[in-house]
């Protein structure tokens, strides 16, 4: 568990350099332009690694899929515009704030009700004084 955390820190920290490096990037080339290069940039390290020891899966079981499981690609595509169109409005400190708020909503529906085939996990009290505390945290940010 102390593992899937600490790569989860890692991953936030990583979230707030790549949408200020993502940023100043939409600033020089634009917006999109900008959405295009970060993905295909990662696109190009997928295949890389895809030729390494860290891949374990097979492309052939992509058939079969549920639709809805294709949508990841579009979603970050939408993800990644939104944060390079707003960090420069608002702060890197700020947005990042916000999208944590949504991103912590979201993941607590998607936990209640299993949804995408996941195991549930009950929205709790306290659960919800934390959303609560995390988005009163957001409103203490736009001082």
């Amino acid at each position: 568990m102390w593992l899937a955390l600490l790569m989860a820190l890692v991953s936030g920290i990583a979230m707030a350099f790549q949408g200020s490096l993502n940023s100043a990037l939409g600033k020089i080339i634009g917006l999109l332009q900008a959405t295009l290069v970060v993905h295909l940039t990662a696109t190009l390290v997928v295949i890389i690694l895809l030729f390494t020891p860290l891949s374990d899966g097979s492309l052939s079981k992509l058939i079969h899929c549920p639709w809805y499981l294709w949508l990841g690609g579009l979603i970050g595509v939408l993800i990644t515009y939104g944060v390079v169109a707003s960090i420069p409005r608002v702060g890197v400190a700020l947005a990042t704030t916000v999208i944590i708020v949504g991103q912590v909503s979201t993941a607590l529906l998607i936990d209640h009700f299993g949804l995408f085939g996941l195991d549930k996990m009950p929205f709790t009290w306290w659960k919800a004084a934390g959303l609560v505390l995390l988005a009163a945290g957001a409103r203490l940010m736009l001082n």
